[in-house]
């Protein structure tokens, strides 16, 4: 075989292979978009108790996967805080997954920002590996049957809004 068509044909296998990749990872995306129920989990949270996503059944639930070293999770939090005083008392829960590895340091942040919602820790990664965590931070709204309904990955100024949008939403239902 003469050298160009061994480029062409290295060219072609590894586009194939990235292409292939893509749709794993698209296929993985899709998988959890489309689920027909949010996977269950149960964690800690400051002050000790667990809590079940599975006991919030018949509310909007929004799971926010959240780092004390991500600069947008920063940013993103008193817009968080803001919506859950808005909407709790109309059956809206909101979660806040921490994914540090030393929970003291989320629970230290957590109190300097004024969180008012619920923080859970996942140090070990379990319920960030069951989400398919690609970005920080990750937003997934749960309907009050328990099914996905949408997936924000990375955090931009005006999220907020569609985030706003989407629990009117799924409050109406």
């Amino acid at each position: 075989m003469n050298v160009k068509l061994q480029t062409l044909l290295r060219r072609a296998a590894g586009a194939w292979l990235a292409a292939a990749l893509g749709l794993a990872a698209a296929d993985a995306y899709a998988t959890l978009a489309a689920a027909a129920k949010a996977p269950d989990f149960t964690l800690p949270a400051i002050g000790g108790t667990n809590l079940r996503l599975q006991e919030q059944r018949g509310r909007v639930v929004m799971v926010n996967f959240w780092a004390t070293w991500c600069g947008p999770c920063r940013v993103e939090m008193p817009h968080l805080n803001r919506l859950y005083d808005k909407y709790r008392s109309s059956g809206f829960v909101l979660l806040g997954v921490n994914i540090d590895e030393e929970p003291r340091k989320a629970a230290d942040l957590a109190a300097k920002l004024g969180l008012r919602f619920p923080v859970l820790f996942d140090s070990e990664k379990k319920v960030s590996r069951l989400y398919d965590l690609s970005a920080m931070p990750s937003t997934v709204l749960i309907d009050r049957d328990g099914r996905v309904r949408y997936i924000h990955r990375g955090y931009r100024d005006g999220y907020e809004d569609t985030y706003e949008k989407q629990i009117r939403e799924l409050l109406k239902e």
